[in-house]
């Protein structure tokens, strides 16, 4: 079964239910980010970063640590093109599901990861994306006392049960609005049709006056 049509009304329950996390940039300037979820994948995000690459415009990836550490040189790849990159914890496992102590080595490890590969400091790389956007209130103390920033969504078009490149960028169009967060994957689920749905959407969204950042200028 698919949600897409009951993410929009998740997001304004969620957004003023948990202020603390990341759910859209400013609501006065055509400003929205592109993220992608769950690489780097040798596959799937070479091809999308030459998508950003032509359009000239930064995205936002939040990595697994798993495949940080299959892929270092594509991870390098995406720090080095300007994009911006933080933290998906490392196996995609939800975070209810782990302690404390496993939730803290999870991101740490794919922290160091990042690091590693992307040649940062660790205290650099900060935002965290929860693996399936799941969390409790006590995971949101747990991320603000270890110094991280959830980052949350506004547009989830369910790209990753690939419905198909014209049904998630219709979603896409159809949702954005100013400050727009918007959640793709570039990863096993949802990867392969990625570059095409980017190279869809940003002449459209351009079109309609939006412009790309990253999530740190939000």
């Amino acid at each position: 079964m698919q949600f897409a049509s009951f993410y929009p009304f998740l997001y304004q329950i969620l957004k003023p239910a948990f202020p603390n996390c990341l759910w859209s940039g400013a609501l006065d300037k055509k400003a929205i980010a592109l993220t992608f979820d769950d690489g780097p994948h040798p596959d799937y995000t070479l091809p999308l970063l030459k998508i950003l690459e032509r359009y000239q415009i930064s995205a936002s990836f939040f990595f697994l640590g798993v495949c940080v550490e299959r892929n270092p040189s594509l991870a390098r790849e995406v720090k080095e093109r300007g994009h911006w990159v933080g933290l998906h914890g490392y196996d995609h496992r939800s975070f209810p599901l782990l302690t404390p102590v496993e939730l803290k080595t999870s991101l740490l490890r794919t922290q160091n990861a990042i690091a590693a590969a992307c040649q940062l400091n660790p205290e650099q790389i900060r935002d965290v994306r929860p693996p399936n956007g799941l969390f409790t209130p006590k995971i949101l103390t747990l991320l603000h006392q270890w110094n991280y920033r959830p980052v949350m969504w506004s547009v989830v078009p369910e790209d990753w049960v690939s419905p198909g490149i014209s049904v998630v960028a219709q979603r896409v169009l159809q949702q954005v609005t100013n400050g727009s967060l918007i959640v793709l994957h570039d990863g096993y689920c949802g990867g392969r049709d990625v570059a095409q749905i980017v190279d869809y959407l940003v002449p459209r969204l351009q079109q309609q006056g939006y412009y790309f950042v990253t999530v740190d200028s939000f």
